[in-house]
């Protein structure tokens, strides 16, 4: 079953539509592992964030100087309350990329949907959820 493409392009075969489901899960797919990536970032720079806090903590109390201006104030405490500041800094970062991500993956999913739903209604027998189908 052939028709027109609607942006004037000639005709589009059922290959072409096929590849473009398999474009759109690709899609869909890639949105999921870009933000399983962006989670895992964010785990893992919080418990780094957790574990400097920790190390300095324990730093202030072996050297009994807490106040941070003090002449004396551990350089390794400042250093690593520098790295967790930077650690806290890109979690904040990585969030604001993982928002645009879950709105990219949704954005990707109602695409693919809305182009399975059209094949769907273009050829009923090859509908991925059974519709249109005759029973047995």
């Amino acid at each position: 079953m052939e028709r027109v493409d609607p942006r004037g392009w000639g005709v589009l075969s059922m290959k072409s539509r096929d590849a473009s489901i398999r474009q759109k899960r690709f899609k869909v797919e890639d949105c999921e592992r870009r933000l399983g990536q962006i989670d895992a970032m964010i785990e893992e720079f919080s418990r780094m964030a957790a574990d400097l806090e920790h190390e300095i903590a324990a730093e202030k109390r072996r050297t009994g100087i807490e106040d941070e201006k003090h002449f004396a104030y551990s350089t390794f405490a400042r250093a690593a309350g520098q790295r967790r500041a930077n650690l806290l800094a890109s979690v904040d970062d990585l969030n604001r990329q993982r928002e645009a991500a879950q709105a990219a993956l949704e954005t990707a999913r109602a695409e693919l949907q809305r182009e399975e739903g059209r094949l769907g209604r273009e050829n009923p027998r090859t509908a991925p959820s059974g519709q249109g189908r005759l029973a047995s």
